[in-house]
């Protein structure tokens, strides 16, 4: 049974630093696709950052520069290390998973919910100003 849940979510001022974890279970973590969404109130969910099993990332315009996806197979953990965070960074963050098996997609696909099998709970981050 693959199992994910995050921490590390909280409140900061606008300028300030989080670092979102994603303890990862059930599965060989390594040949996975890893993403990390969020989800505003009264807003779609949209995706942040995203890490394949080949290690190639990709990110949201939005937050380019700022935040970054990396993993500790090791710890079989991914992190969202966010840096310079603004007002409308708040939302519930999640982490996501698949196997991606099959053709190799595209990063841009990777930033798209429907690409993930697997989802953690969330964890709130608020940024104020």
């Amino acid at each position: 049974q693959v199992h994910l849940v995050e921490s590390g979510g909280g409140s900061v001022q606008a300028g300030g630093s989080l670092r979102l974890s994603c303890a990862v279970s059930g599965y060989p973590y390594s040949s996975y696709c890893m993403g990390w969404f969020r989800q505003a109130s009264g807003k779609e969910r949209e995706g942040v950052a995203t890490l394949d099993s080949r290690g190639r990332t990709n990110y949201a315009d939005s937050v380019k520069g700022r935040l970054t996806i990396s993993q500790d197979n090791a710890k079989n953990t991914l992190y969202l290390q966010m840096n310079s965070l603004k007002p409308e960074d708040s939302a519930m963050y999640y982490c996501a998973a698949d196997p991606c098996q099959g053709p190799r997609r595209p990063l841009f696909r990777l930033l798209m919910s429907v690409e993930y099998k697997y989802w953690g709970q969330g964890t709130q981050v608020t940024v104020s100003s």
